[in-house]
């Protein structure tokens, strides 16, 4: 009967471990990474960087699949529904916070749908105007807007944009209204700022900095904490004597909610190797990209204190979908 025992008890331990390992063992197939914006911007070029080193050090395919649209609802949807396995995850921006103070009507929830993987980096945003406009100082501008109420307009890339919340967070800092001309994104806001058509605008730096050192455009200040390395000559915000208007786009990762918290953990463990690689690393610093380095449960609880904040300043600014 021991014997017997022991016999059982041996079998079920192999049992055991054999499913345990079965369970580790990802990936074992091509992993698609939905990215929430159209090919050839930088988020596409981003995540096909990351996820070309990925594919490397996992030894299976990383399958970029561009599914930009409806304020990046629709590659978030998508990857809401999918199966929580680890072979579908979603490459977004800090649009990930606006869409649900937004668009009432979602299918998921940003929060409650998704676990945070890791952050790509982040991305300060830059105030920029035309020379022609005079504008010397973040100062120069906040005074003649402050001179002529309801005179002034700023550009973004679309209602809800993380450069259209850039712009309301400095409008409400800095105390002055300015009207919002959206547009269907960056190159047609910047073609219209550099024509004097409207008075600034918040651009990611790395989708802009060209046209700053060419001086087709003059930078007054960044809206991150610290000055950008991409653009170590401009201020911040705060230097500039506007304080509380921080607003930097951020790119990160996610799966959905059930996802296995073996494969969140490899995943993030991957990526942030890959971040690493001097290669990716030397890439991701020319589109203006800086480190932003957090662990999922972290990058969890930014992204939920993120959904909150943004939707006090959509209530604030009234702002509303078209």
């Amino acid at each position: 009967m021991t014997r017997l025992c022991f016999i059982l008890l041996s079998v079920l331990g192999l049992a055991f471990a054999s499913g345990e390992a079965w369970a580790q063992a990802w990936p074992t197939r091509p992993i698609r990474a939905i990215v929430a914006f159209s090919a050839g911007g930088i988020v596409d070029v981003m995540a096909r960087l990351v996820c070309d080193q990925l594919s490397r050090q996992l030894r299976q395919p990383v399958v970029v699949e561009n599914r930009g649209g409806a304020g990046t609802t629709i590659a978030a949807a998508f990857v809401a529904k999918s199966d929580p396995d680890g072979y579908t995850m979603l490459v977004n921006s800090s649009a990930h916070t606006i869409s649900a103070s937004l668009q009432p009507n979602l299918t998921f929830d940003p929060a409650r749908d998704f676990s945070a993987v890791i952050p790509i980096g982040n991305s300060p945003n830059v105030l920029v105007v035309s020379p022609s406009r005079g504008f010397k100082t973040v100062g120069d501008l906040v005074a003649a807007a402050r001179a002529k109420p309801g005179s002034f307009n700023f550009a973004s890339a679309g209602v809800g944009s993380g450069v259209h919340m850039s712009a309301e967070r400095f409008l409400a800092s800095a105390g002055i209204a300015a009207v919002h001309v959206p547009f269907k994104g960056s190159p047609e806001a910047i073609t219209e700022l550099m024509a004097g058509r409207v008075d600034f605008y918040f651009s990611p730096v790395g989708l802009i900095v060209e046209h700053i050192r060419e001086r087709k455009l003059l930078a007054l200040a960044v809206n991150s904490p610290k000055r950008a390395a991409i653009l170590p000559e401009v201020p911040t915000l705060a230097e500039a004597g506007v304080a509380d208007a921080e607003y930097p786009l951020w790119y990160g990762s996610f799966v959905p909610a059930k996802t296995p918290r073996h494969i969140v953990e490899t995943l993030h463990r991957e990526t942030l190797k890959a971040l690493k690689t001097p290669n990716v690393e030397d890439k991701l610093a020319t589109l203006g990209l800086e480190p932003m380095v957090m662990t999922p449960a972290e990058f969890d609880a930014h992204v939920k204190a993120e959904i909150r904040t943004n939707a006090a300043l959509i209530k604030a600014a009234g702002i509303k979908m078209n």
